[in-house]
């Protein structure tokens, strides 16, 4: 009796440790079996009894790791077009260890269509004129060819303006988020993103911050905070920060989406059609009963493949999604005529009428001119139909088209490089991204030359307004949605400092007298309904000792970290004694309860760019 109560207790512990044995991981590289080369963007998958544990893409480099893995047995396979499939059988997965596994793939030499690999530095197929795989070209062959069309319109970043000179800083405001999913696939690819595709403000807005919810009829709140400038000990940074009414979803009225979806032959790639198909499923598993959906598709031509279905028919919405393929050229324009119609058709009175366009933005059919296009959205905005913005993909990727279209939709633009993004955007924030509180958002800050000597806006570059405009109601501008924060940040030079900050000569014929005033700034905004044309005007005069903390808030800290991130990415002149050590430092301390990750990413992010950087 006493052995066999021991062998149980023996038998339990045994479990217990079996239990919480850690999970293994398989990782190693891959490379060209004749020329030793890395292999990027290979698939690897662990199999076991014919079913998949787990998988990965090798990076730039040809690395990979597969984990977690169970401890067990596994076959490793591996594809990449050109090279012969590979199969490694019986490998053991021991616990809380890593297997290497470097894997040389041959080439294939079977017969191939057309195969271009776009975007990055990876040798080329050579086929003869029977279309026999002959042989793969090397980085340094003279044969080699680079393909990466993506394009991204030039920044020219804000410099500092003289108060006494230029007192008036008006801008548009950016709710746009596309520019820090794209540079975080630039960075988890191991690569430092394009100078212009860094928009700071975009960078920053990323993120949710703690502004307190609007407290009378307006549909949002303005705060302010100053401090000292983190990578310039001798200036001073301030922040506004808006926070948009968080509306409540059975108080959002009904919604007719028009799916606009890309399925030309460049939306192929698994981070495309098929990113693209999940993203709308979770959209489609958010939507009411009272909300609908129609669905056009555009390739050579364009075509409606599902009319204008109830949100409570997930079903059909889903199969419509489901039996999408992608081949054929890119009639964009066509498809944006026709998306509208349909939207325009079944259009809901004082509801929420929006198309939704996913693409990598390669429109190359039909009218496909930036100005055509946007003459087209400024007309149907005007009738009422607002435009969002999906972007997918890598290689051929348009964000200069894309971004000015959405500026011109009323809508907003977004990247989606991953399914978590998508859960981001059509999930947490979906009635953010879909439900507009107020549009043609402006502000206009005047500073007080007794206190401030010159300011920079960080980014905002492309959403700079004239003075001029921010009364006028004819100009458009940016949009808010349910629950969307806005933050903009100035960099400041305080009166009386000795630091030249203007090459502009003293002017003959004006004299400037400065009032004596306790004030830092006036800051004015103008906003209109969704439904209506006339603006409304928030004036708020912040003075310089109400601003000033002991301490810096987290909104304050993490934003500037962000800032300071975002001009290091561009090598900005203005980045002074900016560092990724001194970002991680002011992230680290702002993180608060994070929730739902997203600080700790961007932290991720930033010692990824360091180590790059080095």
């Amino acid at each position: 009796m006493i052995r066999k109560r021991f062998m149980l207790i023996i038998s339990i512990v045994l479990t217990g440790v079996l239990a919480f044995a850690q999970d293994g991981s398989i990782k190693g590289k891959v490379m060209d079996k004749e020329t030793g080369e890395a292999i990027p963007f290979a698939n690897i998958i662990a199999e076991s009894g014919g079913k998949q544990f787990g998988g990965a893409t090798s990076d730039f480099d040809g690395y990979y790791t597969i984990k977690p893995l169970a401890p067990g047995k596994y076959d490793v396979k591996v594809t990449f077009v050109g090279y012969q499939s590979t199969l490694l059988p019986d490998i053991v997965v021991s616990p809380d260890s890593s297997i290497i596994v470097d894997i040389k793939l041959a080439e294939s030499t079977d017969l191939l269509n057309c195969v271009e690999v776009i975007g990055y530095k990876v040798p080329m197929i050579n086929r003869d004129k029977g279309g026999g795989c002959i042989r793969r070209y090397s980085n340094a062959d003279a044969n080699y060819i680079q393909h990466n069309t993506e394009s991204y319109d030039v920044i020219n970043e804000n410099i500092f303006k003289e108060v006494l000179n230029s007192p008036l800083s008006t801008f548009s405001v950016d709710v746009d988020k596309a520019s820090y999913s794209n540079i975080r696939r630039f960075i988890n690819q191991n690569q430092k993103p394009p100078k212009d595709a860094v928009r700071i403000e975009e960078m920053v807005n990323y993120f949710d911050y703690d502004y307190p919810q609007p407290k009378n009829d307006d549909p949002f709140s303005i705060n302010f905070e100053s401090g000292e400038c983190p990578w310039n000990k001798s200036h001073d940074l301030v922040l506004i920060g808006i926070q948009g009414k968080e509306i409540k979803t059975e108080k959002i009225p009904p919604s007719n989406l028009v799916f606009l979806i890309d399925v030309s032959g460049s939306m192929s790639a698994s981070n495309k059609l098929p990113l693209l198909k999940q993203a709308f499923k979770i959209l489609v598993g958010n939507l009411r009963p009272q909300d609908r959906v129609a669905m056009v598709v555009y390739a050579g031509a364009a075509g409606l493949v599902l009319e204008s279905t109830p949100g409570s028919n997930k079903t059909r919405i889903i199969g419509a999604l489901e039996n999408l393929n992608a081949g054929g050229s890119t009639a964009g324009g066509a498809g944006i005529k026709l998306a509208y119609r349909i939207a325009k058709e079944n259009y809901i009175l004082k509801g929420n009428n929006r198309v939704i366009l996913a693409t990598d933005g390669d429109f190359n059919v039909g009218a496909s001119s930036n100005g055509e296009m946007v003459r087209l959205i400024e007309e149907k905005r005007n009738e009422g139909v607002f435009l969002s913005v999906l972007g997918f993909g890598m290689g051929n990727y348009k964000d200069s088209k894309m971004e000015t279209i959405s500026n011109a939709g009323n809508g907003n633009y977004a990247y989606i490089d991953n399914i978590l993004e998508a859960q981001k955007v059509f999930g947490k924030e979906m009635w953010g991204t879909l439900y507009t509180i107020a549009k043609d958002v402006k502000i206009q800050v005047e500073f007080n030359p007794a206190i401030v000597k010159a300011y920079r806006l960080i980014g905002y570059e492309n959403r700079i307004l004239n003075k001029e405009d921010f009364n006028d109601d004819k100009k458009d501008a940016g949009d808010i949605g349910s629950g969307h924060t806005v933050t903009a940040l100035y960099e400041i030079v305080p009166a009386g400092s000795e630091e030249e900050v203007s090459n502009v000569d003293p002017l003959t014929y004006q004299q400037t007298n400065i009032l004596t005033s306790g004030n830092l700034m006036t800051v004015k905004l103008r906003y209109k309904k969704p439904d209506e044309e006339v603006s409304t005007k928030i004036v708020r005069t912040v003075k310089d000792k109400e601003l000033r903390r002991g301490t810096m808030s987290d909104n304050f800290s993490f934003a500037a970290s962000v800032a300071e991130f975002g001009m290091l990415l561009r090598d900005s002149e203005h980045k002074a004694n900016a560092s990724y050590e001194h970002a991680l430092s002011l992230a680290k301390s702002a993180k608060g309860d994070d929730e739902d990750g997203y600080r700790h990413e961007f932290i991720k992010l930033l010692k990824t760019s360091q180590l790059l950087a080095r």
